[in-house]
């Protein structure tokens, strides 16, 4: 044990090391296994990457187990990528070539990556892979941090997802393209372990990515929908979290069509949105009305089952007494009636709104026949033009019905003024 601290503090480690010196970090009288090998980490000879991949394929050699060796690759990753835990220190050295190096440690530190899912955190990887698309590492250094992140996506913060977009190529301030292929590369794995729960928890993640995205003003609608449909269905327990996206986007986006708006209320399931959330899209004046009597109807069939439910349950504890529950049961279905009842007269209001404002399009869009037939009558008095103006009287009387006396006096007294 002696002999290990003073050779790893003394220089780097080889891949010569002793099984005992492997096992060392199970002893109940030894610190921390990170401790072992702190100091060499922090050497600055251990920055050279060839050293420390041939180090650290030795220690897995010797049977350490994927934990250490992923705590001792983040602290390596820690120590000279200061971007991952947010510090900027400034280098001394030529920017491009710390650009150029730090490019380097990335793609070799992806390429030794332990492969058991529980040796590096998601967390971790996706600030790899945040600092991988900053330095603009090669394609197969991203697939590799890509596809480790994926499948471990449901343990994934939504801090270290907001991946900002470093293209000049991209449009969005976020990378959505990455979190895109993230969330499908996950959602298309055939995952054994993978259960519902860790599929809920993505749904849960994704929608809160969307709620933050939605302030982009480059954000387009068709984006929008490949990642709210980037999860199955059966995903989503409950569509608040979606519809609170949707309802921010609308709001941060008022110039939004109506077809557009209509695109992203396709999305929610009137069905699978709580009583506070309906309440809320009944009431939003934002959403088109299609999908506000949606949100109505759906609401009134969980009130119909509930209300067969109820009275199910009552003829099947006939003269018994009532019980707590069945109590607090009629209560609630009572005040979902009343906020029913409610929501269908707010509905009958948008409804009339609606046809007032078509009323009143219509009366502006008119044609004023009547007008532009006296008009040119008189713009003119050769006895051509009274005679167009006698057809057109004409046709107009036609046209409304069956010409009266009173009418036909107004004719006549026309004919006789254009003769003159």
């Amino acid at each position: 044990m002696a002999t290990m601290t003073a050779v790893a503090c003394a220089s780097p480690p080889s891949p010569s090391l002793t099984s005992a010196t492997a096992r060392s970090h199970k002893l109940p009288c030894s610190p921390p296994p990170e401790e072992h090998h702190r100091s060499w980490l922090d050497d600055s000879s251990v920055q050279e990457l060839d050293h420390f991949a041939e180090s650290l394929a030795g220690i897995k050699a010797k049977g350490v187990g994927p934990e250490l060796l992923g705590s001792l690759l983040a602290h390596y990753a820690y120590r000279w990528l200061p971007e991952l835990s947010g510090r900027a220190v400034p280098s001394p050295e030529n920017p491009t070539a710390a650009w150029l190096k730090k490019r380097f440690l990335i793609e070799t530190l992806a390429s030794v990556l332990p492969p058991d899912k529980a040796a590096l955190p998601c967390d971790f990887l996706l600030r790899l892979l945040r600092a991988a698309s900053m330095v603009a590492a090669g394609p197969p250094c991203i697939q590799v941090l890509e596809a480790r992140a994926a499948a471990q996506l449901d343990e994934a913060s939504l801090k270290e997802l907001l991946i900002p977009a470093f293209s000049h190529t991209t449009a969005t301030l976020l990378d959505v393209a990455m979190v895109l292929r993230l969330v499908r590369r996950f959602a298309g794995a055939d995952d054994a372990s993978r259960t519902g729960a860790a599929l809920a928890r993505v749904a849960k993640l994704l929608d809160s990515y969307l709620a933050e995205a939605a302030f982009d003003p480059a954000l387009t609608v068709p984006t929008f929908e490949d990642l709210a449909t980037s999860l199955p269905a059966h995903a989503r327990a409950m569509d608040d979290g979606l519809y609170r996206a949707i309802d921010t986007y609308i709001k941060a986006h008022p110039s939004s069509s109506k077809v557009e708006r209509k695109v992203l209320c396709r999305l929610v399931d009137a069905r699978k949105l709580s009583s506070e959330a309906a309440l809320h899209a009944a009431q939003n004046e934002r959403l088109p009305v299609r999908s506000v009597i949606q949100v109505l109807f759906a609401e009134h069939s969980k009130l119909s089952r509930l209300a067969e439910w109820s009275g199910s349950f009552n003829r099947s504890s006939t003269g018994r007494s009532p019980s707590e529950a069945a109590v607090a049961q009629q209560q609630e279905v009572r005040r979902l009636r009343d906020e029913v009842v409610r929501l269908h007269v707010r509905c009958i209001g948008l409804q009339a709104q609606v046809d007032r404002l078509a009323a009143a399009q219509r009366k502006k869009t008119a044609p004023k026949t009547n007008g532009w037939l006296w008009s040119c009558f008189w713009s003119g008095g050769s006895g051509g033009r009274s005679e167009a103006v006698e057809k057109k009287v004409v046709r107009s009387e036609l046209s409304a019905g069956r010409p009266t006396p009173a009418r036909d006096k107004q004719r006549s007294k026309i004919l006789r003024t254009a003769s003159l």
